[in-house]
């Protein structure tokens, strides 16, 4: 018997493997120059995803589809919901195609408000709860929203504030000011039939959001983003990950759900989350001291992160080692971690026979010791996550396989709906962002610019044509703007950003990216700035991470207050960050290495206008804040 369920467990991996066939275009020379994937979903060819809640209301009425602070909300108890809201958004004048602004960090009511717009014929357009008031006024005036909701007493101010000189300002409802019982008591005489009247009328075609750019170089542009293109996005991921995530586990799927919804990353885990019919709990936080303990509670099976989330969960362990005097032993579990899963990796790709007897027990006893605590931070039923956003390090991802969680990575933009390729869940690849989204294709241009086609590809920026004829071409390709290569079997590697190569006095293309991405997953980096555009040798501007840097003070018995300039020169302190530059430097050629750090007091903060409301770094900000930095490290 329990053959035979090896048998059929083996079986039904091959299955789920062989499923969306790759084809890859190789050019004259024999290297890859194109990868295509068939769509594992059948695209969208009537309705919109305003429907989703009520097909689950209407197929499984009391199932869980979402988790509150007060209990688990059935799909019908939602589905009423999102019909009362709808009421109110039309009794307020929202008319069909009309933009309705949300501001609010990632909660429930996020969740409601998105799915009401919709069903009242609207289009949502999310903004960053921290955006400044001249943020907020672009956004609204850009877009014409005449409704906001926010959440807070503050966004209400800065809302107000941005859209003062406007000529009709929104109207406005506040979140903690019982913004959904307002909306719902204001529709109180709309009929059902307005709102399904409403949905009615929307298609495949129809804009569901006007999700804006960070705006890492300019004023944030507004990506159109049909119903057809989110659904895409959502169809054909819960297809390719969710079968394997459920054979693999035996449980039923839930995730906690912390990542911005004014982010397209978050936006497209909340629609595939519905329409897999999948748990779905919320949390306002990415930080995470503040996140282990909601993990801890809620215990998803799955999570969606960005990288910074895994790498603060690794160094946390570390710290904790070495408060308890035993850092030895978890540098000795990670080497450990790593070297167990890439033997796994290389039995996979058929290059090794796989982990012998002796690294077999080794990781047994280091299992015991440490990956399991790993595993409770994460709440204990963790087998999967996704990392996307900026690349994961390649050892980190090993580190956490080892521990029993296989972390996939993928990549994508606004302008892709989220992922345009993701690791495949039976064929791993480290250091890889994986192959396209089944339905997707990518193609490497002669500068070695990424190109993206498909139906996740967003059809124009708002109110913009100049700017959407520089990135789509009349074929349907979209240049990324990210520099990247791909591998025999079509996996896709991003090595840089194509604006901001840095070209050395000496003539050396330098890509920062691969160095900023490594040096800010070792502590105690916070920020980083990597330089040398015009100039003799690569250097870089380094802020040290708030916790990172309490814990060592706290470790050496250093006053907590101690004030950054004592520390700069501080031999242990600079042998430290050393560490993390040494581990940036491994990834590239000594021309390519950095060869002097500065470390500066605070940190890049939106705030302080260094970084976008995504936790992009704003390159030519920081570069004018720190010149004199700079300069110092060329004189040295």
């Amino acid at each position: 018997m329990g053959v035979r369920s090896d048998l059929r467990r083996a079986r039904r991996r091959t299955d789920l493997a062989a499923r969306g066939r790759v084809d890859v275009v190789r050019d004259a020379a024999g290297a890859v120059r194109e990868v295509r994937r068939e769509p594992l979903a059948a695209p969208l060819t009537t309705g919109s995803l305003a429907d989703l809640p009520y097909a689950n209301a209407a197929e499984d009425p009391g199932a869980t589809a979402l988790r509150r602070a007060g209990g688990p909300v059935t799909a019908a108890a939602f589905a009423a919901e999102v019909t009362a809201v709808a009421k109110g958004l039309i009794a307020a004048g929202l008319e069909p195609g009309g933009r309705v602004a949300l501001m609010s960090r990632t909660r429930y009511e996020w969740t409601v408000l998105d799915f009401a717009v919709w069903s009242a014929g609207g289009v949502s357009v999310p903004v960053y709860p921290t955006s400044s008031a001249e943020q907020v006024e672009w956004i609204v005036r850009d877009s014409d929203a005449r409704h906001v909701v926010t959440e807070t007493p503050e966004n209400t101010a800065t809302v107000a504030a941005g859209t003062a000189g406007h000529p009709g300002p929104p109207r406005i409802w506040e979140l903690d000011a019982g913004a959904l019982a307002e909306l719902t008591a204001l529709g109180g005489d709309i009929a059902d039939e307005e709102v399904a009247g409403r949905r009615g009328t929307l298609g495949p075609a129809s804009v569901a959001t006007l999700c804006y750019t960070s705006g890492t170089t300019g004023r944030p542009k507004g990506c159109v983003l049909t119903h057809a293109n989110l659904h895409a996005e959502a169809a054909n991921t819960v297809e390719l990950l969710y079968p394997v995530f459920r054979a693999a586990t035996g449980q039923a799927a839930a995730t906690l759900l912390f990542l911005p919804l004014a982010h397209i990353l978050g936006r497209a885990l909340q629609i595939a989350c519905l329409m897999g019919r999948i748990e779905m709990g919320h949390f306002p936080s990415v930080k995470p001291a503040e996140l282990r303990p909601a993990l801890r509670e809620f215990r998803p099976t799955f999570l969606v992160g960005v990288p910074y989330l895994f790498e603060r969960i690794h160094d946390t362990g570390r710290a904790t080692a070495e408060r308890i005097g035993r850092a030895a032993s978890f540098d000795r579990a990670e080497r450990i971690a790593v070297r167990f899963a890439e033997a796994h990796l290389n039995r996979s790709l058929g290059t090794g026979k796989g982990p012998g007897p002796g690294l077999y027990a080794a990781w047994a006893l280091y299992d015991l010791l440490v990956y399991r605590r790993i595993r409770r931070e994460l709440g204990g039923r963790m087998r999967y996550a996704v990392s996307g956003g900026s690349p994961l390090d390649r050892d980190l991802t090993l580190f956490f396989q080892a521990a029993g969680i296989v972390v996939y990575e993928g990549y994508g933009l606004t302008e892709t709906s989220a992922a345009a390729t993701i690791v495949p869940p039976l064929a791993p690849r480290p250091g890889t962002v994986g192959l396209p989204v089944p339905g997707t294709a990518v193609r490497i241009a002669d500068d070695g610019e990424v190109l993206v086609k498909g139906p996740v590809v967003f059809g124009s920026y708002w109110n913009n044509p100049a700017a959407t004829a520089d990135v789509l071409a009349d074929d349907g390709w979209f240049a990324t703007g990210d520099l990247g290569a791909l591998d025999a079997d079509g996996y896709l590697t991003i090595t840089g950003r194509k604006k901001d190569l840095l070209v050395t006095s000496g003539g050396k293309n330098v890509s920062p990216a691969v160095l900023e991405d490594r040096l800010r997953s070792r502590a105690p980096v916070g920020q980083c700035l990597v330089v040398g555009d015009n100039r003799p040798f690569v250097a870089a501007l380094i802020t040290l991470d708030p916790e990172a840097l309490a814990h060592w003070l706290s470790v050496r018995r250093l006053p907590p207050d101690t004030p950054l300039g004592a520390l700069v020169r501080d031999p242990r302190l600079r042998a430290e960050v050393q560490k993390a530059v040494d581990h940036a430097n491994a990834a590239v050629s000594r021309t390519e290495s950095i060869r002097a750090f500065a470390l500066v007091e605070g940190d890049f903060t939106e705030d302080d206008g260094l970084l976008t409301p995504s936790l992009k770094v704003k390159r030519h900000a920081v570069a004018a804040r720190y010149a004199a930095e700079i300069e110092a490290l060329y004189r040295t």
